[in-house]
């Protein structure tokens, strides 16, 4: 089992990396010391009075007490001083956990900083990266997990697996046990290993949408549907392409260069290089038309008309594609 420390601290504004610290932490503690030896506090039972009171009270169990607290950011440093005393005479028995989901208005105090690294305690934070720093960020999670991401690479694993930081971790994990420790990852690893062969098809099938490629449009869309992907599914992907290029291609007529909108697209370089040159052949009237007609396959797809799913799509594929 791992050694506990007497307290921790876990702040920041990403809520979904909070709450699984948190699910991973209780776990851990009823692994360590059962049902009976968490209390947790939450919602209004959660102010520092009440935690206060709960470190002081003496319990007749045996082991590690845990003390789970939820919603520290609510907290005002005038409202610790009993705390602080608290946490100054915790028993070596005892853990307690302080977990604050931030924002803009809430912040964890601190004062509860202070107190928990008095007394040997971890304060650590979870905060959100901007969407253009994704890439840098997940080539340093790789070097922590003994994996080397050259920047393109890096930039491909965002594309793929979008900006969630949790999913991005998830998929780094599964990189590192596919190629082992110490290796070094490129574009064709990312392409292979990270997203799922649907996903990658579906993205796919709106490129060749795009590029008016109405041949491979039928063949990925036949291929998808037989592996069971649904229909709306793929029209969020298609749509959110034919969308993207839509604006590359009044971007390029603007007047910016090639160069300038290829860095800004989340995709590997070649095909980003690719996607603009479709984009740039396409008519934007062409495109807007494309979107009404998405839209009107959605309808379908919903029982909105007589035609069947299947007709219906197979025909919207076409028509895009001509």
């Amino acid at each position: 089992m791992p050694a506990f420390k007497p307290a921790y601290l876990v702040h920041g504004d990403d809520h979904g990396r909070i709450g699984e610290r948190r699910a991973r932490l209780r776990a851990l503690a009823e692994a360590e010391a059962g049902a009976a030896g968490i209390q947790l506090l939450q919602g209004d039972s959660a102010t520092a009075q009440a935690t206060a009171a709960a470190l002081s009270a003496m319990t007749l169990g045996l082991g590690r007490r845990f003390v789970i607290v939820d919603g520290a950011e609510r907290w005002k440093d005038s409202e610790l001083e009993a705390l602080e005393r608290a946490l100054d005479g915790i028993d070596s028995t005892t853990t307690v956990a302080f977990f604050a989901r931030e924002d803009g208005r809430t912040r964890a105090p601190r004062r509860l900083h202070a107190a928990v690294r008095r007394v040997g305690g971890d304060v650590s934070a979870e905060t959100t990266v901007r969407a253009w720093e994704l890439p840098r960020w997940v080539a340093a999670r790789a070097r922590e997990l003994g994996l080397e991401l050259d920047a393109g690479a890096a930039k491909s694993l965002v594309s793929h697996a979008g900006e969630r930081q949790q999913r991005l971790l998830r998929e780094l994990e599964k990189l590192r046990l596919a190629v082992g420790p110490g290796a070094r990852v490129g574009l064709d690893e990312v392409a292979e290993l990270s997203a799922n062969s649907a996903e990658r098809r579906a993205y796919s099938l709106a490129d060749a949408l795009v590029a008016r490629d109405g041949a491979a449009a039928v063949r990925l869309y036949l291929e998808l549907r037989a592996r069971a992907e649904r229909l709306p599914a793929l029209l969020y992907v298609m749509t959110r392409r034919v969308r993207e290029a839509l604006d590359v291609a009044s971007r390029l007529e603007s007047g910016e260069s090639a160069a300038t909108v290829r860095r800004s697209l989340r995709m590997p370089a070649g095909a980003a290089e690719r996607f603009v040159e479709h984009a740039r052949a396409a008519d934007r009237d062409g495109l807007r038309r494309a979107l009404q007609q998405l839209a009107d396959l959605e309808v379908d797809s919903r029982g909105g008309r007589a035609a069947p799913e299947e007709t219906a799509a197979l025909r919207t594929i076409l028509r895009l594609s001509a």
